[in-house]
């Protein structure tokens, strides 16, 4: 959810609160379930927090339209490793790996705009709002930017004071249907989810080197995915040749409307023209293309199930309460 999303951003492993706690796959979804998040939790304490991340997204927005991706990015790989708490942006120290040098971490954008919004709440509101509800808030406000529909977010989370390199573990492009939908399970979201929260893909881009071999051998047959468009195979191996030298060359995920936030996404599914494998599978799976179909289809209401889908994933693994903290700096821990 490229996002390099999927080479990215889904899941696994599980920290909790200051402690590092293993937990079983029904126990974080319990933990998603039951959070204590409100809407507009800080009109009392921060009244202009949301309107001062508003107004940092929407300038970075004008000047990088990539952003919505980012942050998209952001969220996952924050959600889906050690639950919402912002551990992902806390930097390496001497002591301590931490989960922003993990592999797939190295790519994150959009860091800045989130240390731009924390520095203008920190400004008015000082140790309030935290680093965590900033990703949410800005994420929310990034995809509206982008011509999304807005969906209100549900804030009180806190910091964590752990992030650890080594809970980083995300699978790759060549997940399946089912072994991506138990994953999206194990952190209490069912398979209605997962695809709408795919339609993230709608924005961002994809390095060659996560489709390539749909290009020229897919599963080992030394041929292009019979799957994929003609068209857009055509189209894909200019950009990435068959040579070392294209696996770093990027093509946006929607081959429609790349910067825009709206259904294009499952409409270029629907006529074969998917990236990634996983993303083209979901037309052809028995579980999931009924609901491809009634997202791409007239009257869809990806909109909404996607905000839907963002404040549901925007449960898992919260801190609240006296648990955490609120980071001065979000890169460090108090």
């Amino acid at each position: 959810m490229s996002l390099h999303l999927f080479r990215s951003a889904l899941f696994i492993q599980t920290l909790l609160c200051c402690r590092i706690i293993t937990m079983n796959n029904s126990l974080f979804a319990h933990a998603a379930i039951t959070s204590s998040l409100q809407v507009e939790f800080y009109a009392t304490s921060c009244p202009a927090a949301e309107s001062l991340i508003q107004n940092a997204t929407q300038a970075k927005w004008n000047v990088d339209r990539t952003i919505t991706a980012g942050l998209l990015r952001i969220s996952f790989h924050d959600c889906f490793v050690q639950g919402c708490d912002a551990s992902n942006l806390i930097k390496t120290t001497p002591s301590n790996a931490a989960e922003l040098d993990a592999l797939p971490n190295l790519t994150l954008h959009g860091m800045d705009l989130i240390d731009t919004a924390k520095a203008a709440v920190e400004e008015a509101c000082p140790g309030i709002v935290s680093c965590a509800d900033i990703i949410s808030l800005a994420t929310r406000d990034a995809v509206v930017t982008a011509g999304g529909e807005y969906y209100a977010v549900p804030t009180g989370r806190r910091d964590s004071r752990v992030s650890l390199a080594s809970s980083v573990n995300l699978p790759g492009p060549g997940f399946s249907v089912a072994s991506a939908a138990s994953a999206f399970q194990g952190r209490g979201l069912n398979i209605t989810d997962m695809v709408t929260l795919l339609g993230a893909h709608t924005t961002g881009v994809a390095h060659c080197e996560f489709f390539y071999s749909r290009l020229y051998n897919f599963s080992g047959t030394g041929r292009n995915d019979p799957s994929m468009a003609p068209s857009l195979v055509e189209s894909l191996k200019s950009v990435c040749p068959q040579a070392s030298t294209g696996l770093g060359h990027t093509v946006a995920l929607d081959q429609g409307t790349e910067f825009d936030f709206d259904d294009s996404y499952y409409k270029q599914l629907e006529k074969n023209r998917g990236i990634l494998q996983i993303d083209q599978e979901l037309t052809y799976d028995h579980k999931t293309s009924r609901i491809v179909k009634s997202l791409a289809g007239r009257g869809s209401r990806f909109g909404t199930s996607f905000g839907q889908a963002m404040v549901k994933m925007g449960n898992i693994g919260v801190l609240t309460g006296s648990q955490g903290e609120i980071r001065r700096i979000c890169s460090q821990i108090n």
